[in-house]
């Protein structure tokens, strides 16, 4: 563990949650609480350093056990919301040595928002007496700061509630003293780009699967797919080469203190190059010391031709 590390650990960990109505706040602190945390939600930011506590008397709870860690929800309702303000207020918290601060936004497209509204048939705090559009959009201009000023931001578009849960889980949750955990993912870009990868691997280089017909309704879990992917002539030295690089970074990212590492595979419909790579990947950084999850996100997804393009002629 290094000096940073080792103060961190010391320390009352304390997340702010706040982002655009309907993005998940309420899901993230509710997961936040079932980790452990103590979760408030629509707290007034002027109240937040008597709840904290001073310095001197923030180290310990009665009885010498540390305080739990402290998750605090607020958005444009909050009473007293004034974005600059409050940014100013929490850099003076965050240079306390007693605590370690995280900000954590939830973003999220302002078309997704409208149609999530319009379905729950919620009515959004800025839209009082105007179009909903014009609300989000007044809102996403007023939390601009917040947004900007954040150390985690995740963009919720594209997540079902399952996804955001994982998310929070993955970056919150309590893992083994100086662990990393490591996740390796396939995906297909027909069907969006993953928004919480930490490094994106595009595959769609190698001959694809899906233009054999034998081979189309398989997947790259299938002997003989993998054995297509394997003949291609790039693909022994490609997967060598980011083999050799994750090799390299993973351990370099573990001296820094990162705590959750996502490693994402392309391809084009996500359903044969993408999941043979994460598959082959994960098993060579299990030789190398590593326990990564791999998850396929498309696995599942129809194969159709209008996603995948014009084979090679």
């Amino acid at each position: 563990m290094n000096a940073d590390s080792a103060s961190r650990s010391r320390s009352q960990r304390v997340v702010l949650v706040t982002g655009l109505s309907g993005a998940g706040k309420t899901t993230a602190l509710r997961v936040l609480e079932d980790l452990g945390w103590e979760a408030i939600d629509n707290f007034p930011i002027r109240l937040l350093e008597r709840l904290i506590g001073a310095e001197s008397a923030n180290r310990f709870e009665l009885g010498g056990e540390p305080r739990p860690p402290l998750a605090v929800g607020f958005d444009s309702r909050t009473r007293g919301f004034v974005p600059q303000e409050i940014i100013a207020r929490c850099k003076k918290l965050a240079a306390r040595p007693d605590l370690d601060l995280t900000t954590l936004f939830l973003d999220c497209t302002s078309a997704e928002l409208e149609r999530r509204y319009n379905e729950t048939r919620r009515r959004h705090p800025m839209a009082q007496g105007r179009p909903l559009i014009e609300g989000i959009q007044a809102e996403r201009e007023l939390l601009d700061p917040l947004r900007r000023w954040a150390e985690a931001v995740i963009d919720t578009s594209a997540l079902t509630a399952s996804d955001l849960q994982q998310a929070i889980r993955d970056r919150f949750a309590d893992a083994p003293e100086d662990a990393m955990t490591v996740t390796v993912a396939s995906f297909g870009f027909a069907r969006g780009m993953p928004p919480l990868a930490d490094l994106v691997f595009d595959m769609r280089f190698l001959d694809n699967p899906h233009w054999v017909a034998e081979l189309r309704p398989l997947t790259g879990l299938d002997p003989a797919v993998s054995a297509h992917i394997e003949n291609d002539p790039a693909w022994a030295e490609a997967y060598a080469r980011i083999r050799d690089l994750l090799l390299l970074l993973l351990p370099r990212y573990a001296e820094q203190g990162k705590t959750y590492v996502t490693i994402a595979f392309g391809c084009t419909g996500g359903r044969h190059r993408s999941v043979h790579t994460a598959e082959a990947i994960a098993r060579a950084l299990r030789e190398g010391g590593f326990s990564p999850t791999v998850v396929h996100r498309n696995l599942g997804s129809r194969a159709a031709d209008q996603l995948e393009g014009q084979p090679l002629a």
